[in-house]
């Protein structure tokens, strides 16, 4: 499902409240099949700036329109939408799949795992769309892979511009299982009344 992104940013604050770019981890940010290495990070930018090409963008090799996005969080995070701006002429991707918290997927992986939501795109060139998630199943994302296996016909597959709106937790990704740990009941530290003279015997 998309829908249009077509009010004023400035009316409704939308890069600050519900933009995610600040809580991508940029420096692990990844891609396959992508022309030029670490090309990819330039398509995450600030919302803005979504149609300036000249700062980069991601373009897959020759004859082969095929890309795989790998993007990690800082902290967990809700996805609400995601906003692809492709490039013109048949070089914007025409299918987007997402995997959510599977590190290391190939093209092989990706074209025979389940995708936990999939979405027929159209030729953003603009970035006036948004393609809503399923939210449910969008909830504590550590890290999110993007397949984009074909576009509308161009020899490559341009990406200007990669979008998510949601919000996100305060847990930093390397304190959540110390974290978790620290909540687990320590059967040690909560004696019966018995043991400590409350006058109770315990119950079997």
């Amino acid at each position: 499902m998309a829908c249009m992104h077509d009010h004023s940013c400035e009316e409704h604050d939308c890069s600050s409240n519900w933009s995610l770019f600040k809580h991508i981890d940029l420096s692990k940010v990844s891609a396959l099949n992508e022309a030029v290495p670490g090309s990819v990070k330039s398509v995450f930018k600030a919302w803005e700036h979504r149609l300036n090409s000249s700062e980069g963008y991601l373009e897959s090799n020759d004859g082969d329109p095929e890309l795989l996005v790998f993007i990690p969080f800082t902290s967990d995070v809700k996805i609400k939408s995601i906003s692809i701006v492709g490039g013109a002429d048949g070089t914007s991707p025409s299918k987007m799949r997402a995997f959510i918290n599977r590190e290391g997927i190939d093209f092989s992986d990706a074209q025979n795992m389940q995708a936990v939501q999939e979405w027929d795109l159209a030729e953003n060139t603009q970035g006036m769309l948004e393609y809503q998630t399923r939210y449910s199943k969008f909830q504590s994302v550590g890290n999110i892979t993007l397949h984009f296996p074909d576009n509308f016909g161009g020899d490559t597959s341009q990406i200007l511009y990669i979008g998510f709106k949601g919000e996100a937790t305060q847990l930093k990704r390397d304190v959540v299982a110390t974290i978790v740990y620290e909540l687990m009941p320590n059967p040690s530290d909560h004696k019966t009344k018995a043991e400590s003279g409350g006058g109770f015997s315990h119950v079997e």
